[in-house]
Order: structure tokens, then sequence, then C-alpha cells
């Protein structure tokens, strides 16, 4: 399949500029896997995984922008961030997106995770620079956080907001060129942090590759994926009044399914309008009810980075691998 990465991204990348239009229509692939009737409120009998566009390196970091009605997403091989709108498909937004020096800096140095806050401002989590970043209307950007107590940050790798204007992000060592035995790593753990006013917190260090976290609708529960094939599980931590976290539970546990035939660990997530996790895993997007019961996946078969509500907050975008893609629902995202 990935030999054909290069003529597929021509194609889609290019699609726009010489023909105009994107497709009527879109290829499909995968299947949904229903395990429990619940999962009918969510996803229409004729749901379908669509394919928006292929080619890609790894695609991550999905957010849509309302104000503009456009989705971006990161490619990190390639440190680009590229925008897909229904009018135009895909086009180059930004690059370089995560890593601005001038020496070759592993596989992985672009933006993974994106966010948009409030006022519209794009935050991106950098895995070459190792900082989160915020770029602002004028197109420069600011440093929000690259350092704790001094010391460097790993990588940061995705990104949640609280209502309040908080930042919540994890920061694995996925970005740095030799990951954990990297001699440029300087913080000994993988930590969950508060950016809130200027100001970074610890939240919590317990995770061995703290990745995917987003909060329930209320906020009164913030989910964090572990992606590690040993400890494939998500976390949910309770948040105290100030915006710490109290004692963490495991909310599910998919390391019985990671395999070659289940490809993918637990990464990015987002929560809908009714406290519904949905949660890449090994087998795609794992759909949870809040209870922590699954009520089935959209399997892509492929490896599967992240998600994000898109359009009118019913369509559920998805990067998987070398697509994007999305599914069409009945539901909406938290927050829409």
């Amino acid at each position: 399949m990935r030999r054909n990465c290069l003529i597929s991204l021509l194609i889609f990348v290019l699609a726009p500029v010489c023909w105009g239009q994107p497709p009527r229509s879109y290829p499909v692939l995968g299947r949904i896997v229903r395990e429990d009737p619940r999962l009918d409120a969510l996803l229409p009998a004729d749901a379908r995984i669509e394919v928006l566009a292929m080619g890609f390196e790894w695609s991550e970091g999905p957010v849509w922008d309302r104000k503009g009605g456009f989705l971006l997403f990161s490619d990190i091989p390639r440190n680009s961030i590229y925008k897909w709108t229904h009018e135009r498909g895909i086009e180059l937004f930004l690059k370089p997106s995560g890593y601005t020096g001038a020496a070759e800096y592993g596989r992985e140095p672009g933006s993974n995770g994106l966010v948009i806050d409030a006022q519209g401002r794009l935050i991106l989590m950098e895995h070459g620079d190792r900082r989160v970043a915020r770029m602002d209307p004028d197109g420069g950007k600011v440093t929000l956080a690259d350092r704790y107590l001094g010391k460097r940050l790993n990588s940061p790798n995705d990104g949640t907001l609280k209502s309040n204007g908080d930042l919540y992000f994890t920061d694995p060592a996925y970005g740095l060129p030799k990951q954990w035995n990297d001699p440029r790593r300087e913080l000994d753990f993988c930590g969950v942090y508060r950016w809130s006013n200027g100001s970074l917190t610890l939240l919590t260090a317990e995770l061995s590759r703290p990745n995917g976290i987003g909060f329930s609708p209320d906020e009164k529960i913030l989910y964090v994926a572990n992606s590690d094939a040993k400890r494939a599980i998500w976390m949910a931590y309770p948040v105290k009044d100030d915006g710490t976290l109290g004692a963490g539970r495991v909310f599910a546990d998919v390391t019985a399914m990671v395999s070659r035939e289940l490809p993918g660990l637990p990464d990015g997530l987002k929560v809908d309008a009714h406290g519904n996790l949905w949660a890449t895993g090994p087998g795609g997007v794992h759909i949870y009810a809040p209870g922590g019961k699954r009520l089935g996946r959209i399997d892509t078969g492929e490896a599967t980075a992240n998600v994000a509500w898109g359009d009118d907050g019913s369509t559920l975008y998805i990067t998987a691998d070398m697509y994007l893609c999305r599914v069409k629902t009945k539901t909406r995202g938290a927050g829409w």
C-alpha cells in the first residue's frame, strides 16, 4: 500500500488545482463493528468510512475550524499541516509545522495534535521544536510552553482546552529522534500538564506513554490514552475544583487486542455530547459508553491516529495512517 503513496499524494493534493472540485462521491474502506445495540443511536445503519484523501506519511491531529469551515491536520513526517475543505479538497496550510531547525531531525519532526482556542487561534503540539506553540492572527507563532522546571519538554503530543481556556496536554517522547533513549532528553518521565495563564503544572507522571486527551462534557473527568503495547489503556481522572487531577482509574484496557491483525494503539480521542468516548486504538476507533462499555468500533483496517468532530458537529473526521477519512454520525461532539 505504501508503494503508491507518492502517486496518491500527487493525485489528491493537486486535484483541487488541476480539476477544481473534489469528487462527488468518495471511496470507502473498512467496516463498522457493532457490539451493543446502543451503537445504533450513534451511527446510522448505512454508516460508511469515506476516504477524503490519501498518500500521507502519517496523518494526525485533526481539528475543525468552525469560523472558517475547514479541517486542519498534521502530517508529522512531512513537517506539514494540510487543510481540507468541501469545495477544494486538500491544500498545504503550513510548512514547517513543528520543526524549524536546519539539521535533519528524526522521523517525526512536525506538529502533532492541533487545537483551536475560543479566539480562533491555532495551538500546535510541536515535536521537533519540543514545545506548545500558538499561531496568532498575523501568522506569527509564540511559545506557550517548552520547559518544565527549567528542563526541555520531550515532544508535546496532543492537547485539549478546558472551557476556562486552560490547556491540558501530554508529553511522551515519540517526537525525539531516538525517542525514549535520545541523549537530548532532559526529563526522565512523560507527563500530563496543564498550561494556565503562562504557568505550567505537572498533573501526573504515572503513564509510560500518555497520548490522546479530552474532557467529559461536564469537564469533571479527563480521559488520557496510554499508547503502550504492554499497557494499552485509557485512564479517567477526576478533575478537582482547582484544575488539578485526583487519583485516576483505568477506564478501559485493550492490551489483549494489540496485534498485527488489529493495528494501532490507544492514541487520539474525542468525547460526544452524551459523554461517549470515541478513542483510536487497536482496530480503529473504539466507541465507549460513559460507564466504560464498548459499543463497537469504526474499523479502518489501518493504524488509526486521531479523530475530530466537524461540520455541524456530527461528522467524525479520522486520520488513519496514510488516509484522511470521515464518518457521518447521529450524535454531536461535546460543546457543539
